[in-house]
């Protein structure tokens, strides 16, 4: 037994000996990489060889030459790349404890400053942008930052992209993905503080909607005034037009029955006088006859005695039982101090009888005016 675990012992020890350098060489590939002369760069990178600590030369992707305790071999990913900002605590400029986080993306644009300009760039970059969200978080309000993130966002990114341009990387975008109160008691504050806002804006707008109604209550209000007054206005710009319009009428009415009645008188006068009314003359010389004064005026009364008689006819035929007349006494042949109780038909029989015209003139009047 002794011999058997002696021989086995060496066997065991070899064995653990060769995992532990396989483990070894595993964990450290710059070791192996050391005792290689090739290196391969790969696509979306760039590498500085230094040979013994300077000369710095640039190598492309692909395979170049790396010489072991010689050259100094340093690559970058220029490739789009990003950091996380945990969660950082911070205050808002309304002085509200917050907890935000974010994502800082970007690309290094100079590979050389990026490798001789700063050391540990993607550290710094991180540094950089957890100072700046910080820096730049208190100069929003907490209401800001919760209705236009995109606002902080672009802040962030341009105070960054300065500060990290001198390293040769471009800030591409910041973005903020959590952000929430730090604690308990601060959530209970602000909420009840959005609640007291709403209540404010709803107060707000039921006044302004009270104030709209009675807006639209005086506007018609004033509307239906002005339409009543409009209508107003038209109504006695119609009856001024039609009270015009109807005297205008009757004045032309009064013109024409003038006219009518002129001309009548003086075809009865021309009648009268025993002139030719109706023969126009040949010649253009030959002056009108000339009528007389009292022919005139016996045309003018045999005119009105002929009204007369249509009055009494138009009596006659009516179904009144009683008539009673109203005019100028003299025309019926009644003196002033007389009582008016005189029959108009018996006055104006009377008043024919008693003329002192003759009968045939009458009859040449009564003829021209039915000749007319």
């Amino acid at each position: 037994m002794n011999i058997a675990s002696r021989a086995a012992r060496p066997n065991f020890t070899t064995a653990a000996r060769n995992r532990a350098l396989k483990l070894r060489l595993r964990s450290s590939p710059a070791l192996i990489t050391r005792r290689t002369f090739l290196t391969i760069i790969e696509q979306g990178h760039e590498g500085w060889r230094l040979a013994l600590g300077r000369k710095p030369v640039k190598l492309t992707p692909g395979l170049n030459i790396n010489i072991p305790f010689y050259h100094t071999l340093t690559v970058l990913d220029v490739r789009e790349s990003s950091v996380d900002i945990p969660n950082l605590p911070g205050y808002t400029a309304d002085n509200v404890p917050v907890l935000c986080s974010g994502s800082l993306f970007f690309r290094i644009t100079d590979s050389y400053k990026a490798c001789f300009a700063v050391s540990e760039v993607t550290r710094n970059v991180q540094n950089i942008g957890t100072s700046a969200m910080r820096s730049v978080l208190g100069t929003f309000t907490y209401d800001q930052v919760i209705a236009d993130r995109n606002g902080l966002n672009q802040q962030l990114n341009i105070i960054i992209g300065n500060s990290i341009a001198n390293w040769g990387v471009e800030c591409t975008r910041f973005e903020v993905q959590s952000f929430q109160p730090a604690n308990r008691e601060v959530e209970r504050q602000l909420e009840l503080q959005m609640e007291a806002e709403r209540n404010r804006r709803k107060q707000l707008l039921d006044t302004q909607a009270q104030i709209n109604v009675a807006e639209g209550q005086k506007q018609r209000v004033i509307l239906e005034s002005e339409g009543h007054l409009e209508a107003k206005s038209n109504e006695a710009d119609a009856k001024y037009k039609t009270v015009y319009r109807e005297a205008e009428a009757r004045q032309q009415q009064a013109l024409m029955e003038a006219t009518a009645l002129a001309q009548q008188v003086e075809s009865i006068a021309r009648a009268l006088s025993g002139s030719p009314s109706s023969s126009p003359s040949t010649n253009p010389n030959e002056q009108p006859p000339t009528i007389a004064p009292e022919h005139r005026k016996l045309a003018l009364s045999t005119l009105v005695e002929l009204k007369r008689l249509e009055q009494l006819k138009a009596i006659a035929e009516s179904k009144s039982n009683s008539t009673y007349f109203f005019g100028d006494k003299a025309s019926l042949g009644v003196q002033a101090n007389d009582a008016f109780n005189v029959d108009y038909a018996q006055s104006v029989k009377a008043g024919i009888e008693g003329s002192n015209k003759s009968t045939a003139g009458r009859g040449r009047a009564e003829g021209a005016l039915l000749a007319n």
